[in-house]
């Protein structure tokens, strides 16, 4: 049995860390810091992160086809150029919610880009509940809307097989589950493949692993947890100690055996920082004994 590490590699905190995306072509791990307005990339041959700061909180980011990024940006889709440190405007949702901005978002299988929105917090997990809703960008760069009512649009991903969608609203406290159509993008026959007990605290990032089972972070539990969709049931938890607010994760490294946890800092006076100083900051777990798949590349 492989013995699990858990190490800090960044230097300095994120006030919100998400979307942690392996780049292979880069050897780094790309990131956004979502109220720090900045994307971040994180060599893993230098050890160095640079950034990008942009003018409106950034949540999610994803590889792009045609080379570079595309971001979640406010409640706009957007391009970004790296080297350019340009940002490009794509399309703009939510337009009669001035409170909304984009949360967390993942490009499915056949290049489509999924991210949802929600009201912005006045504090941790504390916001204007039903105001957000599930998007998808598609290679045209037309936009279709899935479902509203949603408080905190959060993890993402798909089945290995791409027949099923699995998303997450964080304060439902439930890993849902759809059917998903592969040559429309089309969601439908949502259902709870697992619900969070209170003590394994919020739901947030969420990715899967080539066994099929997803790993979930759990914000304010300060643990990554798997799961297995097909039987509800709990399979391991991985502590972030010490750290309490684990946003993200998502497998990275040569071969997608490293995992990668985004964390964040808001919220926290100087008492609880002073106890856990590295809040905020990126995370790599090895020896877990599983592998991810590679991410995949909007096609627009």
């Amino acid at each position: 049995m492989s013995s699990i590490k858990i190490e800090c590699v960044t230097k300095d905190g994120c006030r919100i860390g998400e979307s942690p995306v392996w780049d292979e072509k880069e050897s780094a791990l790309l990131f956004v810091d979502i109220t720090g307005r900045k994307v971040c990339r994180w060599s893993s041959v230098t050890k160095q992160v640079q950034a990008i700061p942009v003018d409106a909180p950034v949540s999610s980011i994803a590889h792009r086809k045609s080379g570079d990024y595309v971001i979640t940006l406010g409640t706009r889709f957007a391009g970004l150029k790296w080297k350019e440190q340009q940002v490009t405007i794509i399309t703009e949702i939510d337009k009669d919610k001035p409170n909304n901005r984009f949360n967390d978002g993942k490009v499915d299988p056949a290049g489509r880009y999924f991210a949802g929105t929600m009201a912005e917090e006045t504090r941790p997990a504390v916001l204007e509940r039903h105001q957000g809703s599930l998007y998808t960008l598609f290679s045209d760069l037309s936009v279709v809307k899935h479902f509203d009512q949603v408080d905190i649009s959060n993890g993402l991903d798909w089945s290995l097989d791409h027949k099923t969608f699995f998303y997450i609203d964080s304060l439902s406290y439930s890993v849902d589950a759809f059917d998903y159509d592969l040559q429309t993008g089309k969601i439908d026959n949502r259902r709870s493949v697992y619900r969070l007990e209170k003590e394994e605290s919020i739901p947030d990032g969420m990715c899967i692993d080539t066994e099929g089972k997803l790993w979930v972070a759990c914000y304010d539990g300060g643990r990554v947890i798997r799961l297995d969709p097909e039987t509800g049931k709990s399979l391991k938890r991985v502590d972030c100690n010490p750290l309490d607010k684990t946003t993200s994760c998502c497998f990275g490294g040569k071969d997608y055996s490293e995992m990668y946890v985004t964390s964040a800092s808001d919220g926290m006076d100087e008492e609880w920082l002073s106890r856990q100083p590295q809040a905020g900051r990126i995370f790599k777990i090895t020896g877990l004994g599983v592998k991810g798949i590679p991410p995949y590349p909007f096609a627009g």
